[in-house]
C-alpha cells in the first residue's frame, strides 16, 4: 500500500490530507485535473449530491463535499481501496458520505433508483480504470451503457475522466458532450 497523501485543495476541509489507495488497484487523479474540474463546476456543486462512481480513495467526491455538496456517494469494489475510502470518509465527514462496497455495474443502477425515488439529482463522476486489466476490456462500453440508462432529470452533469487517446462519443443516450479538457494522458469529458 502506498503512503503518499492527497490533500483537499479548497473549501471547508482545505488542507486535510487523505490516504491514497494502492497504485496497483487505483489511479490517483492529478491535482491540475481536479482543479480544472472544480473551476468548471464552481458553485454548482453547492447543496447537491455528488457520486464518484469508481470511488478509489474518494478524493473527487470528498473535494466536492468540501466545496459545499450536501452528500457524497462512492462505489468501490477493491477491498484495499474501499478500506482507505472508508478511512477518508471518516476523516472528512462521516455523516454526509456513503461508501458502497460493491461492483459499480451492480450498485450504480440501485443507487440511481434510490435517488430517483427521493426525487434527488446528482453530479455523476465516472473514472473507470484506464488500463484495461483482466476482465476490464469492455469497461468503457459498460460505462456508456450505465450512462445511457441514467434518467436525464437525475443527472445535473456527467463527467468522465478517461485516457486522452480515447475519443468519447458526442452523445451518450440523452446526454450531449459540452466540452473536453486534456491533461497529458488524462482527459475530462463533460455531458449535460
Amino acid at each position: 500500500m502506498s503512503n503518499f497523501h492527497i490533500s483537499i485543495t479548497s473549501g471547508k476541509y482545505k488542507g486535510k490530507k487523505l490516504n491514497s489507495a494502492s497504485l496497483k488497484t487505483t489511479r490517483s487523479t492529478k491535482s491540475i485535473l481536479k482543479g480544472s474540474l472544480f473551476d468548471t463546476l464552481q458553485f454548482e456543486v453547492v447543496d447537491t449530491n455528488f457520486i464518484e462512481v469508481f470511488g478509489g480513495a474518494g478524493s473527487i467526491g470528498l473535494e466536492a463535499l468540501s466545496r459545499g455538496a450536501k452528500k457524497a456517494y462512492f462505489i468501490e469494489k477493491d477491498k484495499k481501496a474501499f478500506s482507505i475510502l472508508l478511512k477518508n470518509c471518516q476523516l472528512i465527514d462521516k455523516i454526509n458520505t456513503r461508501a458502497i462496497f460493491d461492483d459499480t455495474f451492480f450498485a450504480y443502477p440501485k443507487l440511481i433508483d434510490e435517488l430517483k425515488g427521493k426525487n434527488e439529482q446528482a453530479f455523476l463522476y465516472f473514472d473507470p480504470p484506464f488500463d484495461e486489466r483482466e476482465g476490464m476490456c469492455d469497461i468503457y462500453e459498460r460505462v456508456v451503457s450505465l450512462i445511457e440508462n441514467t434518467p436525464k432529470k437525475l443527472a445535473l452533469m456527467i463527467i468522465i475522466e478517461h485516457s486522452s487517446n480515447r475519443k468519447m462519443s458526442e452523445k451518450i443516450g440523452g446526454f450531449t458532450k459540452k466540452k473536453v479538457k486534456k491533461f497529458g494522458k488524462s482527459s475530462l469529458s463533460y455531458y449535460k
